[in-house]
């Protein structure tokens, strides 16, 4: 696995790298946000991993770049700032996973692993498109249509959705959905899966008479066709 490392705490980059390369890795580090987005564009990458506090160009203002620039590799963000808002703008930006400081050595490597494998091809007799009511997902262009009309999501966004019309008319819990669409181990008392379920909301569920995503009150949500008289 080819991991770029972008940390300008060089104590944390030094003790991040050298574990890494112990277990296996191919790291190469960027002490700031220019250089990682140098290196980004220059060579390929399994995985990469951004703080979010760096000089010349933050982690956040990196991803979306990369993102920008077509750049699909799988990104963890680490952050000193655990708040929802701040979970939030760092996978808005386009990022995969995030890791708030301080951190376990042993969960970096398991999250790293996950979003590798998330990336790798999956299962080939998966379908192509997946449609419930008006909405249709294609899985191959990562793009989502509403009657006829596309759909914006951000990479959360479409993780979130694609994991849940994989499982459509089953109820699916917070822990679940935590687990499948972010990765392990992630804080049970983070509001994220609810927040990300409100943002999906406003943007499938525009016809009142036809909502797609529903709470089941002490369960989870459900996706599921509701159409009213």
């Amino acid at each position: 696995m080819k991991i770029l490392l972008v940390e300008d705490e060089a104590a944390l980059a030094s003790m991040l790298n050298k574990g890494l390369k112990e277990a296996g890795y191919e790291v190469t580090v960027a002490p700031d946000g220019l250089i990682g987005h140098e290196m980004a564009i220059k060579n390929q990458f399994d995985v990469m991993v951004l703080d979010i506090m760096l000089p010349g160009l933050n982690g956040i203002q990196l991803c979306k770049q990369l993102r920008r620039q077509q750049i699909d590799t799988p990104i963890l963000m680490l952050t000193a700032l655990g708040t929802t808002e701040n979970i939030v703008a760092g996978l808005d930006s386009g990022a995969d996973d995030y890791l708030v400081k301080p951190f376990h050595f042993a969960e970096l490597e398991a999250r790293l692993r996950t979003l590798v494998r998330r990336k790798s091809p999956g299962n080939t007799n998966q379908p192509d498109v997946l449609q419930i009511g008006n909405l249709i997902l294609n899985i191959s262009t990562r793009s989502a249509s509403l009657n006829g009309e596309p759909v914006t999501l951000t990479a959360t966004e479409y993780r979130l959705l694609e994991f849940m019309m994989h499982n459509r008319g089953r109820v699916l819990s917070r822990m679940e959905l935590l687990e499948n669409v972010w990765g392990i181990d992630f804080n049970m008392s983070t509001n994220v899966v609810d927040v990300y379920v409100n943002y999906l909301r406003k943007k499938i569920d525009t016809n009142p008479a036809q909502k797609l995503i529903h709470t089941m009150i002490g369960m989870g949500y459900i996706l599921k066709e509701d159409k009213k008289s």
